[in-house]
């Protein structure tokens, strides 16, 4: 059976393998199907994720947590929260569980609550707090608040983790939401907005966190609303058609997940907080013309059905890294330094021509591209790795 987070070499162990020089032979990657007892050859549509020990909150951390001095933004418009209810409930009744980030003034949640749905309600920041609790006491147990930063679960610095800052299996585990199978459908909805300063960074840590099934993603297929701006959600949902715009994330979203524009609202309809607690005046022009997008992110239940898998996932990553360093080079450039295997062989097989640039190739072709690498028979090594795998995320 396989267990996410564990057995599973980190991407620093991995890229140590490198060190010796510049290039190394992995032989189909360093950890595969084929490296896993027969009897545990599953699919990740049958299997429940492992939730690994807990780590203890503690009255000191090595990290210092600022979350005064992050921009946040924050729901203030009853009507954009009226709208967003709509949008998510439609014409339900039924008691839905909705993990909400940062919720802030309360202004989504209360939305939520009057719809009938119950609200978990994540909130980094302590001025928000007592008001979230107050109107706890009032909805009969549908509202439960907690002290956690969402977009910094499972940070990767070792140590001490004291609240905001905590790991998924402490949170899900005090609320009480177990995991649940792959093939399954979402535990619950996240709502929330990314963090302006830093959208891209939370965007990789989020599909870094599906790829492998851990943190969120052990507990199974969590659905994602979230606020993105519109420049990143062009981004994101871009393709050939849009070359432009189109890169590595675009793939690897459109890989993962469904997504869907839900709703496109001005940055005016949402407000700022400065450290005080108090609403903060937007400054620059630029940002008042900007609008941002609420999109739906829903893990693909088949993502793993094939080559692809939580074990050979970064060598993904590091491919289509490597093709869009040079977007407007010919594939067959490519080929040539991520693998040993005749690439006009592999341009056959995946029916493109010698003149194909990678700027040609949709999500989807690159998908054929991974999986006819790693299926290929022709040789027993696979991939040309270097260092340049160490850095995932960026």
């Amino acid at each position: 059976m396989w267990v996410p987070g564990v057995g599973l070499l980190s991407r620093l162990m991995l890229s140590a393998l490198t060190r010796a020089g510049r290039f190394c032979i992995l032989k189909s990657g360093a950890v595969r199907l084929m490296d896993v007892p027969a009897g545990n050859r599953r699919g990740l549509s049958d299997y429940y994720p492992h939730l690994m020990p807990n780590v203890g909150f503690g009255k000191s951390s090595s990290r210092v947590y600022r979350c005064r001095s992050e921009t946040k933004r924050y729901i203030t418009s009853p009507r954009v929260a009226e709208t967003l209810v709509r949008i998510l409930r439609g014409k339900r009744k039924s008691c839905q569980l909705f993990l909400e980030c940062n919720p802030g003034p309360g202004i989504l949640t209360r939305a939520l609550l009057e719809s009938g749905a119950k609200v978990i309600a994540l909130e980094s920041d302590e001025t928000f707090i007592p008001q979230l609790k107050s109107l706890g006491k009032k909805v009969n147990g549908r509202l439960e608040v907690v002290y956690c930063d969402f977009f910094k679960l499972d940070p990767r610095s070792r140590g001490i983790l004291t609240p905001p800052i905590m790991t998924s299996d402490m949170l899900f585990q005090y609320l009480g939401i177990e995991a649940q199978p792959w093939s399954k459908g979402a535990p619950l909805k996240a709502i929330g907005i990314l963090p302006p300063k830093n959208e891209r960074s939370a965007l990789w840590k989020l599909l870094h966190d599906l790829y492998s099934c851990t943190s969120i993603y052990k507990y199974g297929r969590l659905e994602l609303n979230l606020f993105i701006s519109e420049k990143e959600c062009r981004k994101i949902m871009a393709n050939p058609q849009n070359p432009s715009l189109y890169q590595a994330l675009s793939v690897l979203c459109q890989i993962a997940c469904g997504i869907k524009l839900l709703h496109t609202e001005s940055c005016l309809s949402f407000g700022t907080y400065t450290a005080n607690g108090q609403l903060a005046k937007q400054k620059h022009r630029e940002s008042l013309e900007q609008n941002l997008c609420f999109i739906q992110l829903t893990p693909h239940r088949n993502l793993f059905a094939g080559t692809l898998t939580p074990f050979n996932y970064d060598v993904f990553f590091h491919m289509l890294r490597q093709c869009f360093m040079k977007r407007n080079a010919k594939l067959i450039d490519h080929l040539h330094s991520l693998s040993p295997i005749d690439a006009m062989h592999i341009l056959k097989q995946i029916k493109k021509n010698k003149d194909v640039k990678v700027i040609d190739m949709y999500p989807e072709d690159f998908q054929h591209l991974f999986e006819t690498i790693e299926c290929s028979k022709d040789d027993n090594y696979k991939w040309l790795y270097d260092d340049f795998m160490e850095d995932v995320i960026i």
